[in-house]
């Protein structure tokens, strides 16, 4: 199911805000300054991870936050693991996760040894209970504007790209659930930044999947509501050029990662 995630969650795409600038690489290496920095990918693309290593490296955060970990994880990063990339995948139980290789994510660890890391991962127990309809949402979700509908339009888009991230092969009633579990994880991405800010001074990236990196409805719309004094650059990787720009403040284009046929296994 990951696997299909990876090659099409990136594969839609909204209208970019009028700031929307393209870039190449070489300006990773002088990212305006801010708060916090959010750095998409798609998550087998080896390019990406490339590319935030770079980001990292030249922007020195004080905190790593990663969608990829829990709290109990991150707190398995210590400083003496950031530089050893077999130990520290190791420590942080990574071969388990589902996740690509931990090889393209060691870099980004390594390019930042002395950063503190945050898990910003919701339980798969919680999320599935959260696509079901049966979990309770969070005890802050009105900050978040969680206990809130989206706008109609949103909503039927939002599960309309669920749908097509998923083959068009899941029933379309679990999408409004899906959607909704997306929605606890930007929240859950951006509760983890600003306590990385609060707790270091920051300046804190974020390393996630470009849906979550979206300027419109992603981490930096949860960010602006419930902190807007803290500065925010949100940089999205794409594989091919939208037509109609992209929902970031800066993004690239990189070459596609080889991988398999993502909706093959739902024809099989």
């Amino acid at each position: 199911m990951r696997t299909v995630l990876i090659a099409l969650a990136a594969a839609v795409l909204a209208a970019a805000p009028a700031a929307a600038e393209r870039i190449d690489a070489a300006r990773l290496a002088a990212l305006p300054e801010a708060d916090v920095v959010i750095l998409g990918e798609v998550h087998d693309n080896p390019h990406h991870h490339e590319n935030q290593a770079a980001a990292v490296e030249a922007l020195a955060p004080a905190a790593l936050v990663f969608e990829m970990l829990t709290e109990a994880q991150a707190a398995r990063a210590t400083p003496e693991l950031m530089t050893e990339p077999e130990a520290l995948g190791e420590a942080l139980g990574w071969a388990e996760s589902g996740w690509p290789d931990f090889a393209l994510y060691a870099p980004i660890f390594a390019a930042a040894p002395e950063a503190r890391v945050y898990g910003a991962a919701v339980p798969r127990a919680e999320l599935r209970d959260v696509v079901r309809g049966e979990g309770a949402l969070p005890e802050d979700a009105a900050r978040w504007g969680l206990d809130q509908p989206l706008p109609e339009a949103q909503q039927d888009r939002r599960e309309a790209m669920q749908a097509e991230a998923h083959c068009n092969a899941m029933p379309e009633e679990m999408m409004p659930g899906m959607v909704r579990a997306q929605r606890v994880r930007d929240a859950a991405l951006a509760r983890a930044a600003l306590a990385a800010l609060e707790e270091t001074g920051g300046p804190v990236a974020v390393i996630t999947g470009n849906g979550h990196a979206r300027t419109d409805w992603g981490v930096p719309s949860k960010l602006a509501r419930a902190a807007p004094e803290v500065s925010v650059l949100s940089l999205g990787q794409l594989e091919s050029a939208p037509e109609d720009g992209a929902p970031y403040d800066l993004w690239l284009v990189t070459p596609e990662a080889e991988r398999p046929d993502p909706c093959a296994a739902f024809r099989s």
